[in-house]
């Protein structure tokens, strides 16, 4: 077994934990918007923001995890 490698993807868990954790505290998901009454659905360029959003917070989670 390569440790590294274990080390590595033990820290990817470990982030994508927290970013789910952080996610359903904050409510970054927006379900709670779409199923708003009276609001539309949320548009594809809406979905592309929150996708670029998650990404930026898992890598803020990965080096939160690794110390950086």
């Amino acid at each position: 077994m390569d440790q590294p490698n274990n080390a590595a993807r033990r820290n990817e868990d470990i982030a994508l934990d927290l970013l789910k954790f952080v996610a359903t505290t904050a409510n970054v998901t927006g379900k709670a918007a779409a199923s708003t009454v009276g609001f539309a659905a949320p548009s594809s360029a809406k979905g592309e923001d929150q996708v670029a959003h998650l990404l930026e917070l898992y890598t803020r989670c990965l080096h939160a995890v690794e110390g950086k």
